[in-house]
């Protein structure tokens, strides 16, 4: 028996091309008129939240985020900035199995203040990663420091993990997909 099924798989094929083409089209017009990151962590996060609803399953929000940073290389090489993100989904993927996909999808409160510290825990190491890799100090000189910066990331988690699960209950409202047990 395979551990993805083909439903998991094109789950996470669906949230990771969701999420490499709002990125690679919205995201850099958002960064050139604010230098604000957020948008991208806000995209990323509330697609790694479709794929953990609808897996529910140790590696799926891994995989999302890696199909989504091939996706976003393949289309647009010179985002390597996107491996902070893809660092984000593997930190996302195993809070939520430390912490439990039924806490963090089938109750009301726990879900939502859990998927809002996995959200803003991996969001603001992607900005750390990313501030340190693939920012020159005078650019995050320029945006308030790196705390500052790893900070703007992590709002854009936490507006991610609101858009994400607002996504989850409106298809669960609608009966799109069973809640698993």
């Amino acid at each position: 028996m395979t551990y993805f099924t083909t439903r998991d798989v094109a789950a996470m094929a669906m949230c990771a091309a969701l999420w490499s083409v709002l990125s690679i089209t919205i995201a850099p017009i958002f960064w050139k008129l604010t230098h604000m990151p957020f948008l991208c962590d806000m995209i990323g996060t509330a697609s790694l939240i479709l794929a953990l609803w609808w897996a529910r399953k140790l590696g799926a929000v891994t995989v999302t985020g890696a199909i989504a940073t091939v996706l976003t290389l393949a289309l647009r090489p010179e985002a390597t900035h996107f491996f902070g993100f893809t660092t984000a989904s593997v930190i996302f993927d195993a809070l939520a199995r430390l912490i439990g996909y039924r806490n963090c999808l089938d109750r009301p409160i726990p879900s939502v203040i859990s998927l809002l510290f996995i959200s803003i825990a991996s969001t603001a190491v992607a900005g750390l990663i990313i501030g340190i890799l693939f920012m020159s100090p005078p650019m995050i000189a320029a945006m308030g420091g790196l705390v500052l910066f790893a900070g703007l990331h992590a709002l854009g988690g936490a507006i991610g993990a609101a858009v994400g699960l607002t996504l989850v209950r409106a298809l669960e409202a609608r009966i799109v997909m069973p809640k698993s047990s």
